[in-house]
């Protein structure tokens, strides 16, 4: 049996919903790990236009390997925002001409977030909105219709709007042990041969092939 390719675009046969996202997209702006996919029945290849919003600035949405994404999960990044630092929140600089050139400097010192960060194994359900310079950490699960809006720690479980803490999937010390084995940095041919204890071991058995 051969090892999937990361980077056959559809991995799935005749399963045109489903696309490896590395091979996909195309813009600097936004950096996929190897095996991380997006399912839609619709649109899967039009991930950048449709499911990166407002990416105008210079953050970056950065999202690791072996991530699941739902039909319809969406990232909201920082060009989104909109000055508050007096009055209006108006947009004038986007309009150009005279309200461009007399608000440039306000426009070009909004605060910003920073980078947008999903971690490696990360699982978002359908229609999850992610706000700007949020990070999820590794092996985190976000609720189907969740809106993020702070960050989710390593193997935390959260749902809501906003989102909230449901659980954590593991002790602190068993989520201390998968972040120093971080398998998903392995050369595929390990996460292979060890395919069955990443997909159903405990954190035990998972150090104990490491």
């Amino acid at each position: 049996m051969t090892i999937p390719s990361p980077d056959n675009l559809y991995p799935l046969p005749d399963y045109a919903r489903t696309v490896l996202l590395k091979p996909l997209v195309k813009n600097p702006q936004i950096e996929i790990g190897e095996y991380t996919y997006y399912d839609d029945p619709h649109h899967a290849t039009e991930f950048e236009q449709r499911n990166v919003l407002y990416n105008f600035g210079a953050e970056k949405l950065v999202i690791g390997r072996y991530c699941a994404l739902a039909e319809g999960v969406r990232f909201i990044m920082s060009g989104a925002n909109h000055s508050m630092a007096g009055v209006s929140t108006f947009p004038f600089t986007i309009f150009g001409g005279v309200w461009g050139e007399k608000t440039l400097d306000i426009a070009l010192g909004a605060p910003s977030r920073g980078d947008t960060v999903v971690g490696n194994d990360v699982w978002i359900g359908y229609n999850a909105l992610i706000m700007p310079g949020v990070r999820i950490g590794n092996g985190a699960i976000v609720a189907a219709g969740s809106v993020v809006v702070s960050d989710v720690p390593a193997y935390g479980i959260v749902g809501g709007n906003p989102a909230k803490l449901v659980k954590t999937r593991y002790s602190d010390s068993d989520v201390e042990l998968l972040e120093r084995i971080a398998w998903w940095d392995w050369p595929v041919e390990k996460v292979t041969e060890h395919v069955r204890v990443i997909m159903a071991g405990t954190p035990a058995e998972l150090a104990a092939v490491n």
